[in-house]
């Protein structure tokens, strides 16, 4: 969001910050005249909390299959997905994936479209949703080559429920962007925020907002099952393959109450208290597709989820290079407009107070960073005796196996569910001394709003026999204390130890970090904290990132390497069997998910990185030495040991995946749009990259060996 939204009151969606019906009655009781009507609607006897419909989680059920791709992103707010969600939007965009952009509210704050240095400007908050509207189709005209003011095409969607939406179309080619608002408000009278209200409060329901110029001319009513079942509704209908949401569960923040309201975060959290709420809805309406599609022997569909930090960027090192920067920053340019322009909109030509210059010189620099709340490699890549890939990753919420059809074919077979669901995006492996997998999720063990259960937990599948089937989903529960804290907690890494030990690793709500480990009797022992969190007014424990690297090196030793604001953590043993600590010094800091570690040929690990707002790889060697090499780039980075030095993977300024093998750098030109990590696996044949791509099927890149 462009604007600082202060507020009298701030809901937090989490278990101790509901806010209490009876205060929410009492202020509907208290609002008279027909603009607290157009806002508000309350009823005095509240309808029962609907149940959270959720697939049964047992594996073996059939799976849609789609090869066709089509992306869809839940936004908060006009703008969150220029902020938040690029560069990946403009890549998949870029390669004519289709995009379905569902805007829930009508961003219309105060009504007030600011012009920077200029007079104060009178409320009128149709005008200022019009206007950044029109803000949008400028942006995706110009994502498309198009002229900024290329004309849009304008009609009313209906949707479930008797439910009515504008909705905004742009086709060139064979490219194509459709825009629907909702408009749900942002704010209702006396300052009650809207959306974190109606996911906890069963007595209220939000009246739309009518934008100027609009096709529209009446307003909507909406409460809880009525904005899920919508979102239901046009996810079966225009069936997306990739599903993009803002952060379900942001990390805990303290920050005082003048620093809360100048950032418009919710208090006690690191983000708008509309994006936490627009992101449990989309999950929600995830869950409700899923379970809806499955009952009476439906198939699943056949889509990924990706989720995006949001104020998050405010917090930490930037992880965007001038390059990446400057191509993200240009499209918040003809968003935010100017008022001189003449774009045939009589309500304003953009959000003034975002163009020009000020994406770059904003101080809270939400532009200057894209983070994904859950990091990792998708899928996990396995390699089988018969010389086969196996690939394991999450669809349609579920944990699925792929498995190549014959040795080096780069062909998949159909996804085999392995159930467990509702998986967040990215799973955690270890591979035990026998051959055996063990898969790690951050399940979504409760998703309910209205006062409903909202919990995490990780969950573990294993093996029976190398390239079997699996047993049951083992719940391992969370390192926190309650289940607001944890929904803080990150994505499972987990390393198996050359002493049959499996040492398994998660970002705890302390932004530290927690582990339990499995013995070689298969048992597993207790969360335990290894530090490293915030401690406020403590020097050195500064929190870090998700985005965890787990290796072991040749001495059999664990490392696990993550990143904090000011330089990199590392936590090691000193003789194998022992806990892990967090040694007192680290390299300096690292772009977030961007670190990765190999083990070194003469012992201990190297360590290879891009460094806040840089391009280049930075590589530490065992021995301390510091190595600059010309890989350039942004995002993920994934290594493995090899004869003739670490091989690299990751992508380029311009998005594409790219191999450092020995002196060779490849460059991947064909093929579908990949999504976030890839998987590097060295194999006999050499170095293979496989990924996820737009249309949620794997991918499978093979350059040309350099060693016989």
């Amino acid at each position: 969001m462009p604007v600082a939204h202060s507020t009298d009151r701030s809901h937090e969606l989490t278990e101790r910050h509901r806010p209490r019906r009876r205060s929410v009655l009492a202020a509907l009781t208290a609002l008279t005249g027909t603009a607290a009507a157009s806002a508000l609607t309350a009823c005095s006897v509240p309808a029962p909390r609907r149940p959270t419909p959720t697939a049964d989680p047992a594996p073996g059920m059939p799976i849609a299959r789609s090869r066709r791709a089509q992306l869809m992103q839940i936004l908060a707010h006009p703008d969150d997905d220029l902020y938040f969600m690029n560069p990946d939007t403009q890549r998949l965009v870029d390669s004519g994936v289709p995009l379905l952009c569902v805007y829930v509210t009508a961003g219309e704050h105060d009504g007030r479209n600011r012009i920077p240095g200029g007079r104060n400007v009178p409320a009128d908050r149709p005008a200022y949703s019009s206007a950044r509207h029109q803000g949008l189709r400028q942006a995706y005209a110009t994502m498309l080559g198009l002229d900024r003011f290329t004309v849009w095409q304008k009609g009313v969607a209906s949707l479930r429920g008797d439910h009515r939406a504008e909705v905004n179309t742009l086709a060139v080619g064979n490219r194509r962007v459709e825009l629907v608002f909702l408009n749900l408000p942002m704010h209702a009278p006396r300052r009650w925020e809207s959306l974190p209200s109606l996911w906890h409060d069963r007595a209220l329901g939000l009246h739309t907002v009518v934008s100027a110029d609009s096709p529209l001319h009446r307003t909507v009513s909406y409460d809880y099952d009525q904005l899920v079942d919508v979102l239901v509704g046009l996810m079966e209908q225009y069936r997306p393959t990739v599903v993009q949401t803002l952060d379900p569960d942001p990390d805990i923040q303290h920050s005082d109450e003048a620093t809360r309201r100048k950032n418009s975060e919710q208090r006690g959290y690191a983000d708008h208290a509309d994006h936490t709420a627009v992101a449990c809805f989309s999950w929600a309406a995830m869950l409700r597709w899923v379970a809806e599609s499955a009952k009476d022997g439906g198939q699943l569909p056949a889509f990924v989820a990706t989720a995006f930090r949001g104020y998050y960027n405010r917090h930490w090192p930037k992880n965007l290079p001038a390059a990446a920067l400057t191509e993200k920053a240009a499209h918040l340019v003809p968003y935010g407009g100017d008022p001189a322009w003449q774009c045939g909109n009589p309500s304003g030509c953009g959000d003034y107070n975002v163009g020009g210059t000020r994406p770059l010189t904003n101080k809270k620099g939400w532009v200057r960073s894209t983070h994904h709340r859950y990091p990792g490699a998708r899928p996990v890549v396995a390699g089988e005796a018969d010389g086969r890939l196996t690939a394991y990753g999450v669809l349609g919420l579920r944990a699925v196996r792929w498995r190549e059809t014959a040795p080096g074919s780069g062909q998949w077979g159909d996804p085999d569910d392995l159930g467990g669901g509702p998986l967040a995006p990215a799973l955690g492996s270890a591979a035990l001394p026998d051959g055996r997998q063990l898969l790690f999720g951050l399940r979504f063990a409760a998703l309910g709003g209205h006062g409903g259960a909202n919990r995490r937990e990780i969950v573990v599948l294993e093996q029976r026999a190398a390239g079997g089937e699996f047993l049951a989903w083992k719940g391992l529960g969370h390192p926190e204390r309650d289940d607001d804290r944890g929904r803080r907690i990150g994505v499972p890494v987990a390393v198996a130890a050359p002493d049959g030990r499996v040492h398994l690793f998660v970002r705890n709500a302390d932004k530290g970090l927690s582990t339990r480990v499995r013995g070689s009797d298969g048992r597993w022992d207790r969360w335990r904290d290894l530090g490293g969190g915030e401690t406020y007014g403590t020097v050195g424990t500064d929190g870090i990132q998700d985005g965890l690297s787990a290796v072991v090196d040749g001495a059999g030793l664990v490392h696990v390497h993550a990143a904090g604001r000011d330089r990199v953590h590392h936590w090691t043993q000193d003789t194998p069997g022992q806990e892990l600590t967090l040694r007192p010094a680290g390299a300096p800091t690292a772009a977030g998910e961007t670190l990765t570690a190999v083990p070194a040929p003469g012992g201990g690990v190297e360590l290879h990185y891009r460094r806040p707002a840089e391009s280049a790889v930075t590589s530490v060697q065992a021995d301390g030495r510091v190595l600059r090499t010309g890989f350039d780039g942004y995002g993920a980075l994934a290594a493995a040991p090899s004869p003739t030095g670490p091989v690299l993977l990751g992508r380029d300024l311009r998005g594409r995946i790219r191999l450092r093998d020995g002196q060779r750098i490849l460059t991947r030109t064909q093929g579908v749009e990949p999504l976030d990590s890839p998987a590097l696996h060295l194999g006999a044949s050499g170095a293979t990259a496989v990924g996820m791509g737009a249309d949620a099927h794997p991918w499978v890149w093979r350059p040309a060996p350099t060693r016989a």
